[in-house]
């Protein structure tokens, strides 16, 4: 199974959660956010990464001249759109960086967001499902109803996100079968900071899956 820790801002902590055995890292790219990290910092997190991980770039209602210069200055792998953006952007973009992964965020609000998530399907590669916050675009440490998302079956890969923590995951998987995890806050000390004893106590929890 993936799983994605997002948010990362430091390179000790990026390299110390890949070798704890994430597969993707994520980095804030939105400059409201309080996670948020410039190309050139994530550079500087990537060179210090095993090359099979994968490195996505969080991005919210940005231009795609703004996500082609973070693009030009950091080697990420994927492009994860967080805000309001259009099939028919989400069409320019893969027209554009045809070689990267585009994942499209949904932040579920009511049951009619999982009808929105399908229409996405054709057009991304991946899903991601986040909780709503009505002022914050994800990392909001709240939970989705997991029990709503059993029927979700897209013809694509999707992540579960969402206020995840190592001492629910177990509730959270034996209810869903995601191809993939994303956390944030909950492997947090502050937003951008991790706890790598969160991490590791993720993984061994993920370990008794197995």
């Amino acid at each position: 199974m993936r799983i994605k820790i997002c948010g990362i801002t430091k390179p000790d902590q990026g390299k110390a959660i890949a070798e704890l055995g994430a597969t993707t890292l994520g980095f804030i790219c939105v400059r409201s956010s309080p996670r948020f990290i410039t190309p050139e910092d994530i550079q500087a997190v990537i060179e210090v990464l095993p090359k099979t991980v994968e490195r996505i770039g969080v991005f919210a209602n940005a231009s795609a001249e703004e996500i082609g210069q973070t693009l030009s200055l950091s080697e990420l792998t994927g492009i994860q759109l967080h805000g309001n953006e259009t099939l028919e952007y989400c069409d320019r973009l893969r027209e554009l960086f045809p070689d990267l992964e585009l994942i499209k965020a949904i932040r579920v609000k009511t049951p009619e967001a999982l009808n929105l998530a399908e229409t996405y399907v054709n057009h991304v590669d991946t899903l991601l499902l986040d909780a709503y916050h009505p002022e914050q675009l994800g990392g909001t440490g709240h939970t989705l109803d997991w029990n709503s998302l059993q029927q979700f079956r897209p013809a694509c890969q999707w992540l579960l996100a969402g206020g995840l923590r190592p001492d629910n995951i177990i509730e959270a998987l034996k209810l869903l079968k995601p191809d993939g995890i994303d956390l944030s806050s909950g492997v947090e000390q502050s937003p951008g900071d991790k706890d790598l004893t969160k991490v590791t106590q993720l993984f061994e929890v993920l370990s008794t899956l197995t």
